[in-house]
């Protein structure tokens, strides 16, 4: 870092310091939910959610080939295939923004194209089974379809978009197994129950309680402790039985690389997003959620871009945005701003801008965000006039 911009920083710090009216209870209340959201986020998040898909990551890193991802998702690859699997992932894992970004990293790094990786990353939290069935159940039938139907297309168009205009690149990775594929011991049906059950654990782990009774998920949630403890002893029978010692010390290794590159990003980002906009149906953000409402309750273009980055920046975990939703919708706000919400919302944060940076760059980042936000916009304008 230059002096010149140290030196600058240093005065945009001491001016904030000098001049911030740290007395204001609502500057105080903004600062205490900032570290609230932290809390918040550590505890419900980081071990049944982020654990798991940090080893996910790590074991794509070691114990796929490079060739079988650059076969099915990388810039050759079939694109019906590639696109269709991408598109439809978050069915299966039902995770949000943020958690999804450590199994990006490692499909994104092991080779994959920038099309497929993005329609994955989008496609991850986007189409939750769960989020869609109490989005038509409590918002209404056809804005859930909406949201299943848009979700789906939004997965595929950005990542086409994304592969064309950047060519499809691949990422260079520092992750590298020293285990080669070619003298791996294990069968393909082994490995296939190695990533299921590690899959499954991530699902199993990371299960939310719906707030609304629907009877199979809210059973899943009653013995979902028992399910994950059993896979987790089954994991340890895999990991005992059919790896050896070095491979398991390179999958920790690969581990650990992503962690503490996506960790502290994604804690600052939840920080952040908690000092604007504070929690969900908490009004203690420095931004007013009763401004908000005032700024969606038409279904104007502006309205639908207004709600587009709002969902965009806060940090929604998984189902939380159908009552944050439920009661923006109450007070007044328009059906066209509230499918751009949720289109744009659960699929991107501030938290997940700050890790993708990191892992895509700065370009690549910003075009996918502002691909999210302008057919959000678009999609939830065009819904407002058909369903006023």
């Amino acid at each position: 870092m230059k002096d010149r911009t140290r030196i600058l920083i240093f005065i945009v710090v001491f001016v904030i310091l000098y001049f911030v009216p740290l007395t204001g209870i609502r500057l105080q209340g903004a600062l205490l939910e900032a570290f609230f959201m932290v809390q918040e986020y550590a505890r419900e998040h980081v071990l049944f959610c982020l654990i798991p898909a940090f080893f996910i990551a790590g074991a794509i890193i070691n114990f796929i080939s490079k060739e079988a991802i650059i076969r099915y998702f990388g810039p050759k690859a079939n694109r019906i295939l590639a696109y269709g699997v991408a598109s439809v992932s978050g069915s299966v894992l039902a995770v949000c923004s943020c958690t999804v970004l450590p199994i990006f990293a490692g499909i994104y790094s092991g080779g994959a194209g920038i099309g497929p990786a993005a329609a994955f990353l989008y496609a991850g939290p986007a189409i939750n089974v769960l989020a869609i069935i109490l989005t038509a159940r409590i918002l209404g039938i056809e804005i859930g379809i909406a949201r299943a139907v848009g979700s789906i297309v939004f997965a595929v168009i950005i990542g086409l978009l994304m592969s064309a205009l950047f060519k499809n690149k691949t990422a260079v990775t520092e992750v590298s197994p020293t285990v080669e594929p070619e003298i791996k011991q294990r069968s393909l049906f082994q490995n296939t129950i190695y990533f299921v059950v590690l899959v499954l654990i991530l699902i199993f782990a990371a299960w939310a309680r719906p707030k609304e009774a629907v009877s199979f998920y809210s059973l899943m949630f009653g013995i979902k402790w028992y399910l994950t403890f059993g896979l987790l002893l089954l994991l340890g029978i895999i990991l005992f039985s059919w790896f050896k010692k070095d491979e398991l010390s390179d999958w920790v290794t690969s581990t650990w690389f992503f962690a503490k590159q996506i960790l502290p990003l994604l804690f600052f980002g939840v920080m952040i997003a908690g000092f604007l906009l504070g929690r969900p149906m908490v009004d203690s953000g420095i931004i007013p959620s009763n401004f908000i409402s005032i700024l969606v309750g038409s279904n104007s273009i502006s309205a639908n871009f207004f709600a587009a980055i709002f969902g965009a920046f806060m940090y929604f975990a998984t189902l939380t945005e159908v009552p944050i939703l439920q009661g923006l919708l109450g007070s007044g706000m328009s059906k066209g701003p509230a499918l751009a919400l949720l289109l744009a919302g659960p699929a991107v944060s501030l938290p997940s801008m700050l890790v993708m940076r990191s892992i895509m760059g700065t370009k690549r980042t910003a075009v996918y965000i502002l691909l999210v936000v302008l057919m959000s916009t678009v999609v939830g304008w065009l819904y407002g006039l058909l369903f006023a």
